[in-house]
């Protein structure tokens, strides 16, 4: 009965799991729709700042702390019908989706285009949109359960990075 109980009260315990902010170290990506840039940590160092488009208002586009919770490869286009791998495919070639706003990671997401003369602007639904190339590169590099940061901040990704925890 001992042993139950303080597997219980470790499972409950609010330390366990530590809290929503990422261990330093682990994957972590930061959003800025102030700059349109994502950056991308891991192992305490910035790895890659990678341009973005993001919301066409400032609204679209939901900003806080949210989980990778879906990766899928040349992802269906539900809304227009358009199989994965198609060149008019507007998701492109990959998905990284996150649990915005409740959803399950299949309505916001971080993923590729077929407009890449778009990147950099305020453009989407939603939605983060990266180039091609750069979110299959992006996608091989986290796992499910990624924390992805959605700010309008100007401030430096490091600095982010250090007041979110993401970095020691």
């Amino acid at each position: 009965m001992v042993k139950l109980t303080m597997v219980l009260f470790f499972i409950m315990s609010p330390i366990w799991p530590l809290g929503q902010n990422p261990i330093p170290g682990d994957p972590f990506i930061i959003i800025n729709k102030t700059t349109n840039e994502l950056a991308f940590f891991q192992k305490n160092e910035l790895q890659h700042i990678y341009q973005v488009g993001t919301g066409r208002t400032d609204d679209l586009t939901p900003e806080g702390l949210f989980t990778v919770t879906v990766k899928a490869k040349n992802p269906y286009y539900r809304k227009l019908d358009i199989p994965g791998g198609d060149s008019n495919n507007p998701l492109g070639t990959r998905w990284i989706g996150f649990d915005a706003e409740e959803t399950d990671g299949r309505i916001y997401g971080i993923h590729g285009t077929n407009r890449a003369e778009s990147i950099g602007y305020y453009v989407s639904n939603g939605c983060v949109r990266m180039t091609n190339p750069s979110v299959e590169e992006l996608f091989d590099r986290i796992p499910l359960g990624t924390k992805v940061l959605i700010i309008n901040k100007t401030a430096t990704f490091e600095e982010i990075a250090i007041e979110y925890q993401a970095v020691d």
